[in-house]
Formats: C-alpha cells, structure tokens, sequence
C-alpha cells in the first residue's frame, strides 16, 4: 500500500518483503532482521556500511546483511528511487542448502554495491512475480526467481567481507541485550555480565558491532516493534510491549531508522 513516497508489499512469497520508494531521505545508523537486495532506480546515494562506504548509482545493486549497520544518504538534491527485496534468514538458509546442494545453509552478501545486468534482470523478474497483481507468488516460478537471484548474488565477490571473530565478552553483552530487549539494561549490567568496565563494553561494544551499546538497544526494540505492528498489535500497544515510553517515542525512532511512519508501514499489512 503506498504512503508518501514508499509502497510495502504484503509478503506473497514466503519469508520475502517488497519495498519501493522514492525519496530523499537520509537514513540514520540502523540494522535489518533481514538480508535485503536491491536495486538502484534513479539518482544515486551513499551509505556507510559494516563493509565501508560505498556510492551506487542508478543500475546498481546493493545488499545487506542481517544485523549490518548502515546508513543512507542522496547524492546531490534530486533524491533516489529503489526497490528492496527483504529476506527472512530462515528463507536465505533454505535457499543456500538448496543451492549449495546440502553443504551449507549460512550466507553472507559480501559486496555492498555492485553492478552486474544478469542479477539485475533477476532481481526485477522476483520483484514482479512478489508485486505484479496477476504474478505467480506461490508457485514454482517465484521459487525459481529467489534461487537464481540468491545465486548471482552470493557468487559476486566485490569487495571486503564483513565479520570475523567477535570477541567472547562482546557476545556476552550482545546476549543480554537481545534476550530482552524490553528491560531496562545498563551499562553497569553489561560490565557485569563480561567482566569488564563500563568504557570498556561502549568501546569495545561499538567497535565489534558499529553501535553503541545504547543504540543497539534501541534498534532491537524498534524490530520487536515492527514484527508487533505487522502482525496487527494497535501501535500504542506495539510501542509498550517494544519497550518504548510511548507511542510517539516509538514513531520518532521508526521514522528516522526507516523513513516511513508506523502507522503508514501497518496500512501496508492491513
């Protein structure tokens, strides 16, 4: 359903979302549950990923991982157009056991934009099979579009892959924050927790993750919020049980992570 300059399409294949926009939004440090692929329609942007800064322009893809922080910006005044496919891990693993003929079901998107013609042609086909109102959602050709384009993406190996060993105290206070993110942790819980001083986890913690420990508790409950909101819970009760003070808290943060209103991404589902 389109409000302002993004349209959300209710997933009609499993485990996908389908986004479009328009817009010259410039887009906080945030994470997505989901692995995202996408591509690049008019104007360009640039955004500083977990994998570096990268630019890309109209024809270019652009993906990114779970988890990964990044950011967004236009390049000059005309703003960008793009579309997003948003991919459920569950739905990535599945895909790669298939693809990988059973020797993995773990993936990673090693190249933040990237320019390739193929890709891009199975990117729009998945798209409009998701979008078309006459497209085959469920059947075997939308399955033949999410394993080719899954494909051509995890064989492009552009640029610099993000991740290696996360320290064990890092984990520790990543845990904690993601068992609950509704409680009301502080930085004295987190040193606990690893051992270390209250500095220790805000510096180590922001550069295992690229966010502060604060931030990083802010973007798990704006995810717990969304799931809330696109399962149908009244956005004031979604903002509660996500952890928020209030339903205008939760709208704040909604809007700068995502740049579209909770109200207008819930129209988008019901």
């Amino acid at each position: 359903m389109a409000k302002g300059q993004f349209t959300i399409f209710p997933g009609r294949i499993g485990g996908i979302e389908a986004v479009e926009a328009a817009s010259g939004h410039v887009f906080a440090r945030h994470t997505h549950e989901q692995f995202g692929i996408g591509l690049i329609h008019q104007g360009a942007q640039k955004s500083l990923s977990g994998r570096g800064m990268v630019e890309a322009g109209a024809g270019d893809m652009i993906t990114v991982n779970p988890g990964e922080v990044h950011d967004g910006m236009p390049i000059g005044d005309a703003g960008r157009s793009w579309r997003m496919l948003y991919f459920e891990p569950s739905a990535i693993a599945d895909a790669m056991e298939d693809i990988s003929q059973g020797r993995t079901r773990s993936a990673e998107f090693t190249a933040p934009a990237f320019h390739d013609e193929r890709t891009s042609k199975h990117f729009q086909a998945l798209f409009s099979a998701i979008t078309a109102p006459d497209g085959d959602r469920t059947g075997m050709q939308g399955e033949e579009h999410v394993l080719t384009l899954l494909a051509d993406v995890m064989r492009v190996r552009e640029g610099k892959t993000h991740g290696g060993h996360v320290p064990s105290a890092m984990r520790r206070a990543q845990s904690l924050i993601d068992d609950d993110p509704t409680v009301a942790i502080t930085l004295s819980d987190l040193a606990q927790a690893t051992g270390l001083s209250r500095f220790q986890v805000v510096r180590g913690f922001s550069k295992t993750f690229g966010l502060t420990p604060h931030a990083y508790l802010v973007q798990r409950r704006i995810d717990l919020a969304r799931r809330l909101i696109a399962r149908g819970v009244p956005l004031a009760e979604a903002a509660v049980e996500g952890g928020f003070a209030d339903q205008s808290h939760m709208t704040r943060i909604f809007v700068r992570k995502y740049g579209i209103s909770p109200g207008a991404y819930a129209d988008a589902f019901h």
